[in-house]
């Protein structure tokens, strides 16, 4: 039962009225859905960037509604298991999925291998392309209706896994009518995206054709609240049933039994711009290295709700630790004064001040910092391009494929889409393909933990800390999802009770 805002404490409730006021849509504005029980209501804390297009990151939010899905989904070790495929099987470089019967878009039509192709072939051809397609040649046929053929121009172990990152969804022909890619009405999952207010709000409902089953919930009513505050004040004040992303300077504030702390394979990284300016230097990358104190912030301003980093990969990843070996890296030099532009963004509350304390630590060290904070829609552009010394990150580093080698190449390959260092070091370059093409198992954990060294020798990324991410959830919520993938949220069966 909903706790109402007259009976929480007078702080609470101004901060739900000071914050919260007109932000969050109702039921009846966003639509009812079908059946009895309540809606579910969502605030998120990145509004869309594409228009929720497949093909970006905004693909992540259709997963964690649970309205596009994938031939393949990941288990909890990122072993890949059947979602609209049910098996497959490989051939040197192909592979054949057998498609799941009975599945139908949200608009009615079917599931058929000329709809995978279709999605696939779009996603392959984009530009840019999806990352977890970076350095990936990939085809894909209809063999007939019901098996499609994926081939790829070398041999590629990862290639189920691929095929399971949301921005390889499958949607129907009408969501690529137009030159960007519309996911209203065009999924296949248990809630059907039926509206998009902007940046502003989504509304879903339940889709009752489903394959996998009814939904216990009639509907999601989606609000985008960029400012982690505001997040928290709507779970105090009963706006908002699933809270993503509660700031840790938050969390204190709300009732323990309210919030889920879940360790995340995200890494909260200084990366340093080797293309040009003072750390194009590798002495000076290196100075900066050990100017950071990375255990004053997680203690400052995570208030202990994160943890050290020695690598890139953190404690998600168990495996990393026990392979990894001491990394030899410049020497540092004299910073002399030099001027240095960091910038960030205000989407995760915590980074802001992280900046403020990294702008502490270099000048204690000799440099002279100047930060540049904005929200992460107006400032991707900018630090992909090389325009900052060094930007400040939380990076996912295995979100899309549940194995590190595809977030690295992103990262830090010399064609990577996520070059935010501008590194194009020749070593990097043949670790990481060496990662990348060896099959699973042992001897690729141990491919990947070399490619990071290598990573790490070149002081192109400074590995601060692993995140936990906080989640809220209001009492009567039941079956909400704590993935530290980020890739689902409210599924099939989360409801309000």
């Amino acid at each position: 039962m909903r706790v109402p805002a007259r009976f929480l404490p007078v702080p609470a409730v101004l901060a739900s009225s000071a914050l919260l006021t007109g932000c969050f849509a109702t039921t009846e504005a966003t639509g009812t859905g079908t059946g009895g029980g309540e809606r579910i209501r969502v605030a998120m804390m990145q509004p869309p960037r594409s228009g929720l297009s497949p093909l970006s990151d905004d693909a992540f939010k259709l997963s964690r509604w649970s309205t596009a899905e994938t031939l393949v989904k990941l288990d909890a070790d990122g072993d890949a298991e059947p979602a609209l495929a049910t098996e497959w099987k490989q051939s040197g470089r192909a592979w054949t999925f057998t498609l799941r019967e009975d599945v139908t878009f949200h608009d009615g039509t079917g599931l058929t291998a000329e709809a995978v192709v279709r999605s696939l072939t779009r996603a392959a051809t984009a530009s840019p392309k999806p990352r977890i397609l970076d350095g990936v040649e990939l085809t894909v046929r209809a063999k007939d209706a019901g098996t499609v053929v994926v081939t790829t121009a070398e041999g590629d172990p990862l290639v189920p896994q691929r095929l399971s990152s949301p921005q390889l969804s499958i949607l129907a022909a009408k969501a690529y009518r137009g030159k960007t890619v519309d996911p209203v009405g065009t999924g296949t999952g248990p809630f059907e995206l039926t509206e998009v207010n902007g940046t502003s709000s989504a509304a879903l409902d339940r889709y009752d054709d489903y394959w996998g089953g009814t939904a216990k919930a009639p509907g999601i009513d989606v609000t985008f609240v960029p400012d982690g505050t505001a997040r928290a004040a709507a779970l105090r004040s009963g706006e908002a049933d699933i809270v993503e992303a509660v700031p840790v300077s938050q969390a204190a504030l709300l009732d323990e039994e309210l919030i889920t702390e879940v360790p995340m394979p995200r890494t909260n990284t200084l990366y340093l711009n080797t293309e040009k300016g003072a750390f194009e230097d590798p002495a000076l990358r290196a100075a900066a290295r050990e100017a950071i104190d990375a255990e004053s912030i997680v203690k400052g301003v995570y208030e202990g709700r994160a943890d050290v980093a020695e690598g890139l990969l953190g404690p998600a990843l168990p495996w990393a630790a026990g392979l990894r070996e001491p990394v030899s890296r410049a020497k540092a030099g004299d910073p002399d004064g030099r001027t240095v532009t960091i910038g960030t963004f205000t989407d995760r509350a915590e980074l802001p001040e992280v900046a403020a304390a990294l702008q502490q630590q270099l000048q204690k060290a000799g440099f002279k910092v100047k930060l540049e904070v904005r929200e992460y829609a107006n400032i991707e552009s900018d630090a992909l391009a090389g325009a900052f010394d060094a930007f400040i990150l939380s990076r996912a580093t295995v979100l899309d494929s549940g194995d590190p080698a595809a977030y690295l190449y992103s990262d830090f390959a010399s064609d990577g889409s996520f070059n935010i260092p501008q590194l194009a070091d020749p070593a990097v370059d043949k670790a990481l393909h060496k990662a990348g093409t060896t099959p699973t198992g042992d001897a690729r954990r141990r491919a990947v933990v070399d490619a990071e060294a290598a990573v790490l020798a070149t002081d192109a990324a400074v590995p601060m800390l692993h995140e936990r991410v906080i989640q809220g959830d209001a009492a009567d919520v039941v079956g909400a999802a704590h993935d530290p993938r980020e890739r689902e949220l409210v599924t099939l069966d989360t409801h309000v009770e």
